[in-house]
Order: structure tokens, then sequence, then C-alpha cells
């Protein structure tokens, strides 16, 4: 069989992976209770995962009950069962692995069938050809019977690895049904013939990409980026392999390795769709193609990078259908949708949107050019890319290689008799004197802006060079905003949050925080639905600022972020963590993906 199978990015070290022998024999059952009451309680204690009150109740509990402290943890259900096992792993001394991260081998899941694997809650994930061992994850690594006969039956060295029940049984019913595995290790298979060629000819290289095989595996990538929501793909080369890594809802999952052998092909195969020089290897290059799946065409952006194992490739996934969603579908609400409405009313004036890269800046300034845009103004927008297009406006992408920067474009958008512009970034004190200049000429500029909350946004632009008078003349409002992922509605469940959580939030909402006898917040299981994530599809987290006549008055002192923001939360701003806490109160999204993204 070939080395070279789809395999997990980072396998853990074989040196100690342990073999049957390995795996030593359960002690007497008394004795293994008090021993496992101790040990697997004090390594959750130490890791902070159990407070010292909660660990003398589950010794107690387990000592009076004659119970595993494993099933007394289960029952209270206050530790995640993945840390359980993983605690479990460490006192039988065996490698604890997650199986939400790992990638499987199609040539590992071919050893042992489904009906094996159910029965004994058993997931093989990797095979290494060269010293005949199969890496399987477990949900009781100390099941002698199972390792002996997944022994016989492979007739391969078994490596034992410890997991979290759930997450193995999840594992079987997603592996032995993954079309993304199986089909690209089929395509693979197919490939092996060209392996066999010792020289390929620069002649042969068009005909090798084209072949069904290496199509077929740049399809099944494309498709299932489609299919899971993905927003980019990584396809990263590496000393060993080539790894394929998907964005979805904001967070990088590993999916799948590629051997080495079809790296040129694959990687040409993309180059050829994106009508870039196949030939070039030393220089970035950018392309871009339309894709279609069903019903959904996505348009994808391509970034190719020379880098040390080869060229990476990231593909950007722009989605046709769907439309541009509106405000309240972003997550404005309250105070937050009635203070932007007003202020994109005005018929001049600059709106700013803060935020980090990836916090949803463009969708913000597109929902709002689309509530604004009608016959009877022109829109103009000067942007780097133009991600989607809107009809009735009029996008220009700049160009720096031809001199069309933001700062020169906008010089021409003046010319242009327009009502509204749409500056897609302000990155220095040019374009922010020219944005300052038009909307003092009666136009409504939009733009955004690399600071942490809106309350930077106003000592920025002062760093830039921005006259204080002008700006406080001319600024609007500002926003600011992050993503975070809401809660899988298909495996949504409630739960009583610790006091220091609530502590934290009543800090923090201060009125907001609602008067109630018992407060109960959500999170995901996890399920088939969502990727075992708990979470599906994402929702903004928002702050709205108003310039006021008193922020106003602090622009012309050039007071700092934090006095202004301050005075906006006196005059009823709701800031971004809060908003994101009252989201995590009516069950949008959880308290660890607010704390996640809006975390000072």
């Amino acid at each position: 069989m070939p080395d070279d199978v789809i395999q997990p990015t980072t396998s853990p070290k074989t040196d100690q992976n342990p073999s049957v022998s390995e795996v030593a024999s359960p002690s007497p059952p008394q004795q293994q209770m008090v021993s496992d009451a101790q040990n697997i309680v004090d390594i959750l204690l130490n890791e902070r995962l159990l407070t010292p009150v909660q660990a003398e109740e589950v010794k107690v509990k387990s000592a009076s009950e004659n119970k595993k402290a494993e099933d007394v943890l289960k029952s209270l259900n206050i530790v995640p069962e993945e840390k359980i096992s993983e605690a479990k792993a460490k006192l039988l001394g065996i490698p604890f692995i997650s199986l939400t991260t790992a990638s499987f081998s199609p040539q590992a899941l071919s050893f042992i069938p489904r009906a094996v694997a159910e029965r004994f809650n058993v997931i093989p994930f990797l095979y290494d050809e060269k010293t005949r061992s199969l890496s399987v994850a477990m949900g009781n690594p100390v099941d002698l019977e199972a390792i002996s006969f997944l022994q016989q039956k492979t007739g391969l060295n078994i490596k034992v690895f410890a997991a979290a029940p759930n997450e193995v049984a999840e594992a079987i019913g997603a592996q032995y049904r993954q079309e993304l595995v199986s089909e690209v290790g089929q395509a693979i298979k197919e490939t092996e013939e060209f392996n066999k060629v010792k020289t390929i000819d620069s002649k042969e290289i068009s005909q090798i990409i084209k072949e069904a095989p290496i199509a077929k595996i740049v399809s099944t990538i494309l498709e299932y980026a489609v299919t899971s929501r993905a927003s980019d793909v990584h396809i990263e080369p590496q000393e060993d392999r080539v790894r394929v890594r998907y964005r979805i809802d904001g967070i990088l999952y590993d999916r799948l390795s590629l051997p080495r052998t079809v790296q040129d092909a694959v990687i040409s195969r993309i180059k050829i769709l994106s009508e870039m020089k196949i030939d070039e290897h030393r220089t970035p290059q950018d392309g871009r193609f339309n894709f279609k799946v069903g019903d959904q065409e996505v348009d994808l952006r391509i970034s190719v990078l020379p880098t040390v194992f080869g060229e990476k490739i990231v593909m950007r996934l722009l989605r046709k259908s769907g439309g541009i969603p509106t405000l309240p579908e972003l997550g404005l609400a309250g105070t937050a949708l009635k203070n932007l409405e007003t202020t994109i009313l005005r018929p001049h004036g600059i709106i700013i949107v803060c935020g980090p890269t990836g916090s949803g800046k463009t969708t913000t300034l597109y929902s709002v050019l689309s509530k604004l845009n009608t016959t009877r103004v022109n829109i103009m927008s000067l942007e780097d890319p133009v991600e989607y297009q809107i009809p009735g406006v009029n996008q220009v992408q700049i160009n720096p290689a031809v001199g069309l920067t933001f700062a020169t474009g906008l010089r021409s958008f003046l010319r242009q008799d327009p009502n509204i512009i749409l500056v897609g970034e302000i990155r220095d004190g040019e374009t922010a004197d020219l944005a300052i200049q038009a909307a003092l000429t009666g136009h409504l500029v939009f733009s955004t802006l690399h600071t942490s909350n809106a309350s930077g946004a106003l000592p920025r632009l002062l760093d830039l060079g921005a006259e204080n008078f002008l700006l406080a003349s001319t600024m609007n409002g500002i926003v600011g905003q992050r993503i975070v992922r809401k809660i899988c509605p298909d495996c949504k469940e409630a739960y009583v949050p610790s006091a220091e959580i609530i502590g934290e939030m009543k800090n923090v909402l201060g009125k907001l925080f609602p008067e109630k006898p018992e407060i109960k917040l959500y999170k995901g299981k996890g399920c088939a639905e969502c990727g075992s994530s708990g979470y599906t599809g994402r929702v903004g987290i928002f702050e709205v600022l108003p310039v006021t006549e008193k922020i106003a008055h602090l622009v012309l002192e050039r007071a700092d972020s934090t006095t202004i923001e301050k005075k906006a939360t006196e005059e009823g701003m709701i800031t971004m963590k809060q908003d994101g806490y009252l989201k995590v109160l009516n069950g949008t999204t959880t308290v660890e993906e607010v704390l996640r993204v809006a975390q000072e």
C-alpha cells in the first residue's frame, strides 16, 4: 500500500503510542475505585476545571455511593466529557487525541468495518505503512479484549489513543459517510500511476492536470467548502504533506491532508482555472473564477504565495446567492439600530465603521448602501477589492500599480457628481483630509478604520493629521463591531451559569442586567448539523457612537478614547461587550464567544 494517503496533519508521536502489550491491566475493582477517585479529581483540580468544593463533593459522592469518580463527574455534568477523558488518559499514561480537530486517513478507515467500530466504540485515524501500525482512538482505552480483536482482525500493530466516548461515536457517524475523505482518497489512488513515471515532460504536465483524478480532487475540495459554509479554503504545502483547511464561521478547521505527489498538479489545476501563469513559481499571483454546486454559485478569489515548501493557495468564497443582509439581520437592534438609521439619513457628513480585519465592516457598509440605494442618488464606492456587486452603485476597485489609490480615486469621485461616497478604508492622512473635504462640500461619506472600538476612531483620525475643528463638525457617527458565532439551534441546551459568570455579566451590563430569580444561558452540545462545534452561522455585536454636541466638544479638546467612551456611555451608548452579553442572555451566542472577540 502507498505511503501517500490522506493522513492527519498533526499525528501524535508514535514512540508514545502504547500497543496491546503496553496497556496495563486494570487494578482490582475496589483499589481502582479509590485510586480513580483521588487521581482523576486531583488532575481536574490542578487544571482548574474543578473548584476545591466541587472536588470534595465528587470524592465524597464516589466513596458513599461506591461509584467511579468518572461516573460521578458525568452525572453532575460540571466538567466537559472530553476533559474527563483527557484526565483519565493522563492517569493511565495513554496519549489523548481530540477528534474534533483530527483529520482521518481513508486507508486507516478501510481496515476496520463500521460495525466493528460501533461495537467497540473505536475509530482508526492513521496508518503507518513503514511500521505496519494502525492508530485508533478509543472511548475505553483499557478494553484489552477490543484491542486484541482489532490486532487479530487487521494483522497490524494497534496504537491506542484515548478519546472522549461521545467524540468517538460522532466521528464514526461522520467519517464512515464522509464524502470528502473517501472521494479524495479514491482520486489519489487513481493518480498513483503518475508516480510510476520517472520523468514527466513539460508538454505532458498540462495533460496530467486535466486528468479526471486531479480535477476530481479540486472539485471535491470546493464542493465541501460550499456545502460546509466555508468562507476560505487554505491549501498549504508542508514538509511531508499538503494541508487543506477550511474557515467556517471565522474559525479554521483542519479537514484534509493530501500527499506531496499531487501537490504540483492540484496547484496547477487551480492556477489554470484562475487564469494564472502555471510556469511562474517565484512571485505572488491573484486570480478568480466561478464555481457552481447545485443551485449555489460562488465567486472564488484566488491568492497564490510562494512558501518554503511550495506555493500556498488561499481561496476566498463569495456567494452570489443570498443577497445582502439587512441591518437587523446583521445583529443591530434597539438603541444601536435607531442611532445608526438616524445617522445615515443625514444628507452630509462622515460615518466610520471600526474593527479588525474579518469583523464584517464591509458587509455592514453594503447593508447601509443597499438601504440608501435609490434612483434619486448617485452612490460611488472605492474598494480593495470589490467583494459584492450592488446593482445601481458605481463600484471602483483600487489599483496602486497604475496610480489608482484611495486618495487619487477620491479626488476623481468629487468630479463625478456623487451624493454618497464609500471609501473602503482610511489608511493615511491624505485620504482622511479628502474624506473631510468631501463631507464639508455636502457629500455623505462612509469608510472603515482599523481601531479596536468606536471611541478610538476619533483620536486615530487626529493622529493621521485631521484638523480637530473640521472633524468635530463633519463626523456623524461611528460604528464599532465584531462577529460572534451563533449557537446551533439543533443542539441548543440551557444551563445555569456559575456565580463568577453572573457576577462578570452584572458588572459589565449594570442596569441592563435583567432582575430574574434564576438566569439561564445556552450552549450548543454539538451535532451533525454543526459539525460538532455547537455553532451555526454568525451575527454581529455592535456599538454605535453618535457624535453629539458633547462628543464634538471632546474632539475639539483632543480627548483620549477612554474619556470619549465614558461620555458616550453616559449618553446611552451600549458597548460591544454589553451588546454581546445581551445576545448571550437572549440565547443567540455564548459567553466564550463574546470574550473571544470582545475582550480587551
